[in-house]
């Protein structure tokens, strides 16, 4: 193990910690992420907050063990474009110029999991034990982070009707 693979867990890590702690700050008031999901404009609003709580805690939960690294930074990626695109877009850069957040913080967050996605998770991972974490290149980090930019845009074509 060397110097990159502590900054890779570390990365990893540190990701899977902030998705897990939205997701519980989601468990803990599905009811209001449902209304606010509602108030946005995603249709099937209660299922899209339980989607949005156990996604976040799944991904989260998968980088920091480093357990299907990749399908879970794609879903991180795909999170994030969910929310720059449904709430934070409008709001300009900085995250504290508006109440609804400005889309630095999960353009943050969509760069460094695709950073990842392109060296892979590390010596410091399951995926590494159990043989999954072959060498990466950069095409197959960059179709890790297109297959989120996808997935996001299809859950935003399929669930979410602005009404603004």
């Amino acid at each position: 193990m060397d110097t990159l693979d502590l900054v890779l867990v570390a990365i990893r890590v540190w990701l899977g910690i902030v998705m897990i702690a939205h997701g519980v700050g989601h468990v803990r008031n599905l009811e209001g992420t449902a209304r606010w999901f509602e108030s946005i404009g995603f249709r099937a609003a209660p299922l899209q907050a339980r989607m949005s709580a156990f996604g976040e805690l799944a991904i989260g939960s998968a980088l920091v063990i480093g357990l299907l690294t990749g399908p879970a930074l794609a879903g991180l990626i795909a999170t994030m474009t969910v929310a720059f695109w449904s709430v934070h877009r409008a709001a300009g850069f900085f995250v504290y110029a508006r109440p609804d957040e400005g889309w630095e913080y999960v353009a943050t967050l969509t760069l460094v999991a695709a950073g990842l996605a392109v060296t892979g998770p590390g010596l410091v991972s399951v995926d590494h034990v159990l043989g999954l974490a072959g060498p990466l290149d950069g095409a197959v980090g960059l179709g890790i982070a297109a297959a989120g930019v996808l997935a996001g845009a299809a859950q935003l074509a399929a669930t979410w009707r602005p009404t603004t």
